[in-house]
This record gives C-alpha cells, structure tokens and sequence, in this order.
C-alpha cells in the first residue's frame, strides 16, 4: 500500500495518536517515510517494533517501543543490543515473560544496561504461562523501577488470530 494512501486514511480518523505495529513494521518498505509523514502532521506517533531491526534511521519524533525477547520466547537470539544506544527518554523497552527465569535474567538485563535511566520498562505476563498476579508480587516484592502491563488484546479477544 503506498504511503499517501495510509496518511489519507489516518487523517479521516479525529485522532492525535498512531500507533504503527503489526508484525515488524520496520521490515515494510516505505516505513520510515511513512513514520516521518505522520509525524509531520504533527501526530503523536508509536512505533511497535520487535527490537531485532535497526532502528538508527527511525525519525526522533517517533516514540519507539521496543520489545526484548527473553530466553524463555525462544526468540532471545533477535535482540539486536546496539538499539538500546538509539533509545530515547519517550521510549519505551517491553519485555514478555515466561516464567520466574525470565524474570531473573530481566533484572540482570535491567542493570547492565542500566535500561530504567534510558526510558520506561515494560514488564507483561506471557498469555497463560505466567499469572499477572504473581509478575505484580515479584515487581513489588524487589521494588523494580517498571511498569506493570498486561496483554490486554488477550484478554479481550483470547488467543485469536488477527486480534
């Protein structure tokens, strides 16, 4: 779809705020042109992106959230490190956690990089593998600097595909 099409149809909408996610953005061509556009119509824009593309060129504009892919999500070998020094204070990091491991390795994460001095953290439960509640108790219980989110879209839609 060409990038004038999609800024048509997003100045229809009466909003402020776009959100650009959906498998990986970044690998779309036209993206970051598509980012810049947006941006120059003075919108608030998100980027949602797995963290495993580059994102050096992304307009400064642009509020990245980035995802870093724990041990446990078999997908821990795509972080690509070097966007952490691309970050700015409106990014934003999101972790996905599995289990009481990948809580662990998250803490060694969050001080090694020093990432809660970068911008904000997001730690979420994985879909039926790991109760909010408990996520909530171990976030309390170490006082971790974060904030606490669920996988909203599962909640109100389940585990179905294009949701």
């Amino acid at each position: 779809m060409d990038v004038s099409v999609i800024v048509d149809e997003v100045t229809g909408y009466d909003t402020r705020n776009v959100c650009v996610t959906g498998g990986e953005p970044l690998a779309q061509p036209g993206c970051l042109h598509l980012l810049s556009q947006l941006c120059d119509l003075d919108l608030a824009v998100l980027l949602e992106t797995s963290g495993a593309v580059d994102i050096s060129e992304v307009d400064n504009r642009v509020s990245v959230v980035m995802d870093i892919k724990t041990p446990a999500s078999g997908e821990e070998g795509r972080n690509r490190w070097e966007n952490l020094d691309k970050l700015k204070e409106n990014d934003q990091i999101k972790f996905v956690l599995c289990s009481r491991d990948d809580y662990e390795w998250v803490k060694g994460i969050l001080v090694r990089h020093q990432l809660t001095a970068i911008c904000s953290v997001l730690l979420s439960p994985a879909w039926g593998q790991l109760s909010e509640r408990e996520l909530a108790e171990w976030i309390l219980e170490d006082r971790l600097d974060v904030r606490f989110q669920i996988q909203l879209h599962k909640h109100l839609w389940g585990d179905q595909p294009g949701h």
